[in-house]
C-alpha cells in the first residue's frame, strides 16, 4: 500500500522548454535515439518515454520536423489527437546514429543538477520524534537510554557509529532509523552534470510509490502533478558490508556506452547509507572514513568524470556506520571526531534478554516452559560467562523448531531440547587430527 504523499514540495512540472534547463539540441538528439532505439511513433509514447509533457514534446518533434529529421505519419490540426504519429526521415535516422555515437544515453530526460540541488534542498532529511523512532523500532527490545542517544543522532542528520559486541541488533537499529524517516523524497531518473548524462533512479535501491502521467487525451494541457523526470520514492536505503570498495563510491563509467551510473552515495541521496560488518572490507576502515571526511563535514562530494574533470555534487545523505570493533581498534583520534555520533549497543542484560525470549517464542508459535528455562539460565548461560546478546532466543527457538519438525513432535521446550540447541549455537575449542 502506497504510503501518503508528504508535504514536500514537489519538482514543479515544466511550462515550457526553457523551464527544463536542458539545451534544446540534447533534447532534440535524445528523442531521435529514443525513437531510433525503441521504433515507438505515437506522440504520447514519445513523451512517456522522454518523460516530459506532451505539449513540450510536440514542440521539440515540431522543430525536428522543421529541420527534416522527422515526419507526421498523419495530418495534425487544431485539436488533434495526442496519438498523432511520427517518425524518423533518413536525415534524422542519420543524426540519431550521430548522436548515439557520442553517447548511447536515450530515454528520460536528464535533470540539470543545478535544479536537482534545490530539490535536494527542499526533502533534506526531517526530524524525527522520539514517538516515530520508538514506533519505527518495533519489537526491538532496546536498552532505555539508547534512544536518548539515537534520535538527536538521527535528528542532526550527521554520521553515527554503532559499535559493540556482534548479534545484538546494531544492523536492525539502522534499518529501524530508515523507517523512522517515513515521509518520501523525489529521484531523478537521470542527472546532466559537466555536460554528462548520469543515470540515478535505481529500482533496485529506491522503491517507486507512484509516477506521475500526462494525460493521454490532451494535447495541450498537461495532467502531471511533478516532474515526470522524477520518480516519487521511499527515502532510500543503501546497505553495505564486507564487499564495498573505495570504487563503488566513484562514478561507474561505461566506455562502450559512453554513460555514467551514480555511485551508490548518491543514489542514497536524501535517505541512509549504512556500512554494515564495518573492519571486514578489503579496504582498510581508516580509508574508508577518510573518504568520507569530505561529504560529512562539507555536504558535498566530488565526483571524477572520465575526462579527468571534476564535479562538486551535494550531499545529503544519513551515513551509519556499524562495527563489532572497539573504534579505538579501527580508527584514528582525527577519524574518530569526524564521526560525529558514536553510540556503543550493547547485548541485553538478564531482564531483557528474557523479555526477547519470550517475544521470539510467541511470535514462532513456541510454547514457554518455566524448567526449560531455568535449565538455560542456570546451566547453560554460565558456560560462557552469563553473557547474552539478542540473537540467541531467535536461534535456540528456531533450533528447537526445527527438531520438532523432524521429530515428527508438537513444538515443545524441553531441557533436552534445550541443551540440543545450544550444542549448534556454539563450536567446541578443540583441535582436529589432520
Amino acid at each position: 500500500m502506497n504510503k501518503p504523499v508528504t508535504d514536500i514540495i514537489a519538482p514543479a512540472v515544466p511550462k515550457t522548454l526553457d523551464d527544463t534547463g536542458l539545451p534544446f539540441v540534447l533534447m532534440r538528439d535524445i528523442i531521435l535515439k529514443t525513437m531510433f532505439r525503441t521504433s515507438i511513433t505515437r506522440l504520447t509514447e514519445i513523451a512517456s518515454r522522454v518523460c516530459l509533457p506532451i505539449p513540450l514534446t510536440l514542440e521539440v518533434i515540431d522543430a525536428a520536423r522543421h529541420e527534416k529529421l522527422i515526419e507526421a505519419t498523419a495530418t495534425l490540426h487544431a485539436g488533434a489527437s495526442a496519438e498523432a504519429g511520427f517518425q524518423l526521415t533518413e536525415t534524422g535516422r542519420a543524426r540519431a546514429l550521430d548522436a548515439l555515437g557520442q553517447s548511447e544515453y536515450y530515454g528520460a530526460m536528464p535533470v540539470p543538477l543545478e535544479l536537482y540541488r534545490e530539490q535536494i534542498k527542499r526533502q533534506s532529511i526531517r526530524k524525527i520524534t522520539r514517538r516515530q523512532l520508538r514506533i519505527a523500532m518495533g519489537d526491538l527490545i532496546l536498552p532505555p537510554d539508547l534512544l536518548d542517544d539515537l534520535g538527536p543522532a538521527v535528528s542532526a542528520g550527521r554520521s553515527i557509529l554503532l559499535y559493540g559486541p556482534p548479534g545484538n541488533g546494531k544492523s536492525s537499529i539502522a534499518n529501524g532509523i530508515r523507517a523512522a524517516m517515513a515521509d518520501n523524497v523525489y529521484v531523478p531518473r537521470a542527472v546532466l552534470m559537466g555536460g554528462q548524462i548520469m543515470s540515478v533512479y535505481d529500482p533496485t535501491v529506491h522503491r517507486a510509490l507512484r509516477q506521475s502521467e500526462d494525460n493521454p487525451s490532451l494535447l495541450r494541457q498537461s495532467g502531471n502533478r511533478f516532474d515526470n523526470r522524477y520518480v516519487l520514492c521511499e527515502r532510500p536505503t543503501v546497505i553495505t558490508g564486507g564487499e564495498l570498495t573505495l570504487s563503488m563510491l566513484d562514478l561507474t563509467y561505461d566506455a562502450v556506452a559512453r554513460t555514467y551510473q551514480a555511485p551508490l552515495q548518491f543514489k542514497a541521496m536524501g535517505g541512509v547509507f549504512i556500512i554494515d560488518d564495518l573492519g571486514r572490507q578489503e579496504e582498510p576502515p581508516q580509508a574508508l572514513i577518510n573518504r568520507w571526511i569530505v561529504p560529512m563535514e562539507m555536504y558535498y562530494d566530488i565526483l571524477k568524470l572520465n575526462s579527468g574533470e571534476k564535479v562538486v555534487v551535494p550531499f545529503d545523505t544519513l551515513i551509519i556506520f556499524s562495527t563489532n570493533f572497539h573504534p579505538n581498534e579501527i580508527f584514528d583520534q582525527a577519524a574518530q571526531r569526524r564521526i560525529f555520533y558514536k553510540i556503543k549497543v550493547d547485548g541485553p542484560g538478564r531482564e531483557d534478554y528474557l523479555k526477547i525470549f519470550a517475544l521470539v517464542a510467541r511470535k514462532r508459535g513456541m510454547p514457554l516452559d518455566e524448567a526449560s528455562i531455568v535449565h538455560l539460565l542456570q546451566s547453560k548461560y554460565p558456560e560462557i560467562g552469563n553473557i547474552y546478546s539478542n540473537y540467541q532466543p531467535v536461534f535456540l527457538i528456531d533450533q528447537m523448531i526445527s527438531i520438532c519438525e523432524f521429530e515428527g513432535i508438537p513444538y515443545q521446550m524441553t531441557p533436552e531440547l534445550i541443551d540440543r540447541a545450544w550444542k549448534n549455537m556454539f563450536v567446541r575449542q578443540e583441535e582436529i587430527v589432520k
